[in-house]
């Protein structure tokens, strides 16, 4: 099978070009393809002749796609419509990676696939809009729902606390937002597994589980054998341009389907303090 991944120097791509070794892969990084340039797109498809992509190239600074809306689109909407049309041309299959902010956390238990779509901030909203759109070019794709995703290869929330937690004795971490943390090492075997089981339609996909940022927090600091105290606070103390969903925890009901359940949270927690030394 040969694969394109947009987006493969980021924290989700590096883990599955690092991954995916039983196959053609071809990763690209933006400055190998700038997906807001159509030409770009289509030549790089008409070099590789995918039978998969996936686009993981995303703007995903949250607060920052809330100041900056223009590009959030050009990147999360008018680029990923770029890929799906390319894809098209060329018939290959589509995995698009989407996120649990597609949701307004207005609900108290696990989204699943069906419920409608109500983005909080403009990065959940240029996400949303593109899936909507993708659908309508691409009906067989498979649009793959995250969240709270952290790995080894990048900037990410257990990087950020265990820096904290070195420099400081007490760290206070949000703990009125619930979701389900997620490990590119465990999601990038979901994507080989659903590209290779041809997925199609909506599935989610997260490590088992849920917790508040606050527990994720704990979690990190307790394995990894630190003295910082973190003490929970309620989001209001933290102002931040984009609102967040107060509960956001994805059905794994769609996953299920395919025969694919994933690790706990916790146990994602350690291997990451594993891998990352």
């Amino acid at each position: 099978m040969r694969v394109t991944v947009f987006g493969a120097t980021g924290l989700l791509g590096k883990a599955l070009t690092r991954k995916w070794t039983d196959d053609d892969l071809s990763g690209l990084g933006s400055k190998d393809t700038d997906i807001r340039d159509p030409k770009q797109v289509s030549n790089v498809l008409e070099r590789t002749r995918p039978d998969w992509i996936v686009l993981a190239a995303a703007y995903t600074d949250v607060d920052g796609c809330e100041q900056n809306r223009e590009h959030a689109f050009d990147v999360n909407f008018r680029g990923a419509l770029n890929v799906a049309q390319a894809a098209k041309q060329f018939a290959s299959r589509l995995l698009f990676l989407s996120t649990d902010y597609v949701f307004d956390g207005a609900k108290n238990s696990p989204y699943e696939t069906t419920d409608p779509r109500a983005p909080l901030n403009v990065y959940g909203l240029s996400k949303a809009e593109a899936e909507v759109q993708i659908i309508q070019v691409l009906p067989e794709c498979c649009i793959l729902r995250t969240s709270w995703l952290f790995g080894i290869d990048g900037k990410c929330f257990p990087d950020t606390i265990l820096k904290l937690a070195a420099s400081r004795p007490a760290i206070d971490v949000v703990d009125d937002q619930r979701g389900s943390p997620t490990y590119t090492a465990d999601l990038a075997r979901v994507i080989i597994r659903l590209c290779r089981a041809d997925a199609r339609g909506i599935v989610h996909a997260t490590n088992r589980d849920n917790c508040s940022w606050f527990e994720f927090a704990r979690e990190i600091i307790a394995d990894a054998r630190l003295s910082a105290t973190v003490r929970p606070t309620p989001s209001d103390h933290f102002v931040r341009p984009a609102q967040r969903p107060k509960y956001s925890v994805l059905s794994s009901k769609s996953l299920e389907k395919y025969g694919i359940e994933m690790p706990n949270w916790q146990d994602a927690v350690r291997r990451y303090l594993q891998d990352r030394n």
